[in-house]
């Protein structure tokens, strides 16, 4: 059997992972009329994004007995005297819910508390084409969203395991 992976290693991977779908989506933006291999790429990045903060949720979750994991960490961020982080990992953690489960709770205070975090786009202008592979809420192509959301999952573990 093999051995489990660390976050970290698995954050590694993700960033990989991530930097190849952002090379796509660069060179993509770059053709006229490649608007479907445009979206498959986001849609990758999307879900590479979803996967490594359910992965950090599910690795670190035996941190705390039952309930939410993230509002949970959030208040041992507080009570530590860590609100930057706190806050980074709450927008995180609701710019994941969006891209999960779209428009709801997370989406609407994520649009009523802007971030330079991350990059929300309006429902009404998301295109919604049936054949589209993203949601678009969440602007996963956003300078450093990617780079911040690891670092972020880094930093959060380190505060919990370190």
């Amino acid at each position: 059997m093999e051995a489990s992976h660390s976050v970290p290693e698995l954050v590694a991977a993700a960033q990989s992972t991530a930097n190849a779908c952002q090379e796509r989506i660069s060179e993509t933006q770059a053709l006229k009329g490649a608007r479907q291999d445009l979206d498959i790429a986001i849609a990758e990045l999307e879900a590479v994004a979803v996967d490594i903060f359910s992965v950090f949720e599910a690795r670190m979750q035996h941190h705390f007995k039952r309930g939410p994991f993230s509002r949970k960490l959030k208040t041992k961020l507080l009570e530590a005297g860590e609100p930057d982080l706190a806050d980074r990992l709450h927008q995180y953690y609701l710019a994941v819910n969006v891209l999960k489960h779209g428009k709801g709770a997370s989406y609407r205070e994520l649009l009523a508390n802007p971030s330079s975090m991350v990059a929300m786009n309006v429902a009404d202008d998301v295109n919604t084409r049936e054949d589209r592979a993203t949601s678009g809420l969440v602007d996963v192509t956003h300078l450093g969203f990617f780079d911040s959301l690891c670092s972020t999952i880094l930093e959060a573990t380190e505060f919990l395991e370190g």
